[in-house]
């Protein structure tokens, strides 16, 4: 009886994780050309029962982790250098691939979090891991492009081979694409003006950036 269970969670994973080689694509798509569109299915998918929930994509966490491990792979494969310097925490996470993907993926959910926060707030809603989580795995969807702009503009940059400006032409593309699905975002869910909304998605952003800063403060010191 024990075996039979081992085996189908044998055949479950199997399918899972093959079923990735067809729905991260078709998800990676879907976010890049119609990214409102993927955030309200994703708002949506919130009311389903938790066995049918994202049975045609990808969850919006999962999306971003593959994401961030494939990018973290491209990276090896491009034998860049490590990080020089730093203290033993910095060594620990960068040292091992498993935990670099890890730390970029924690990096990388700060925008989600901080963006799906300012929602609530203006929105007058008690934050509760409820309420956090739909705007949350909306935005997780926004994040994994995200990803892929700042570690292939980053990998860009440190391929002596290939002209900086194109890491550069990357990141304003990606930026641009970001903050205007994020404005188009806050616009629509606050009811309120572009100018106003885009106000909201860019200090949104800088505030993900003041908690990456504070947060890569103690893993290049300890």
């Amino acid at each position: 009886m024990d075996f039979m269970k081992l085996l189908r969670s044998f055949e479950e994973f199997l399918f899972e994780a093959t079923s990735w080689l067809v729905f991260y694509p078709l998800t990676l798509w879907r976010v890049l050309v119609r990214p409102l569109e993927t955030m309200g299915y994703s708002d949506a998918e919130q009311g389903d029962d938790e066995a049918g929930r994202y049975d045609d994509s990808l969850t919006p966490p999962l999306f971003l982790l593959i994401t961030v491990v494939l990018m973290n792979l491209i990276a090896l494969a491009a034998h860049l250098p490590q990080p020089q310097g730093g203290g033993t925490l910095q060594h620990a996470i960068f040292a091992s691939p498993q935990n670099a993907a890890l730390f970029r993926a924690l990096i990388f959910s700060l925008i989600p979090l901080v963006a799906a926060v300012a929602l609530l707030r203006r929105q007058g809603i008690r934050l509760s891991r409820e309420s956090l989580r739909p705007p949350f795995y909306a935005q997780c969807y926004l994040a994994g492009p995200c990803a892929v702009i700042v570690i292939g503009g980053g990998i860009i940059f440190q391929r002596h081979d290939i002209p900086n400006v194109y890491g550069l032409l990357l990141m304003l593309a990606g930026i641009a694409w970001f903050l205007t699905a994020q404005t188009r975002w806050f616009a629509g869910r606050l009811a309120i003006g572009p100018l106003r909304a885009a106000g909201i998605a860019v200090w949104a952003l800088v505030q993900a950036l003041v908690f990456f800063v504070a947060l890569m403060i103690p893993v290049a010191l300890f």
